[in-house]
């Protein structure tokens, strides 16, 4: 993959999601609002082996790279993972529990880029 950006991370991370039929895709950037990461990934599944399929998909893919995770949670969760690479963290929720924690809400001043997971064509928006 060589140097990428964080931007360019995010949205490869997104486009492995949607090959792997993660729903709901969301890119937000944090850049201006938290010192924590410069982009989130929000993916929704609809199974605990779907978020498994995506979470792994998106390491094997990556690690090919070199672009390794800091850490990676919920790996014995059924309904959550989530990969740390440093500048991108990206979350990988079962519909209900994303709702439930609604970081789309907590971070409302975030730009936000959504992805198309019919055609992995990323379209604008912002709130």
């Amino acid at each position: 993959m060589g140097k990428l950006t964080a931007l360019d991370k995010a949205r490869s991370i997104a486009r492995l999601a949607a090959e792997k039929k993660g729903e709901d895709i969301v890119l937000m950037d944090m850049r201006n609002i938290s010192t924590m990461c410069d982009w989130f990934v929000l993916v929704s599944a609809a199974s605990s082996r779907r978020i498994q399929t995506i979470s792994n998909e998106i390491q094997r893919k990556l690690s090919k790279g070199r672009v390794k995770p800091r850490n990676v949670e919920g790996k014995t969760n059924p309904h959550w993972a989530l990969l740390d690479y440093g500048d991108v963290v990206v979350h990988v929720f079962h519909k209900d529990i994303r709702e439930f924690y609604g970081l789309e809400r907590l971070w409302s001043d975030a730009k936000k880029e959504r992805f198309d997971d019919k055609c992995l064509k990323k379209t604008s928006q912002k709130k």
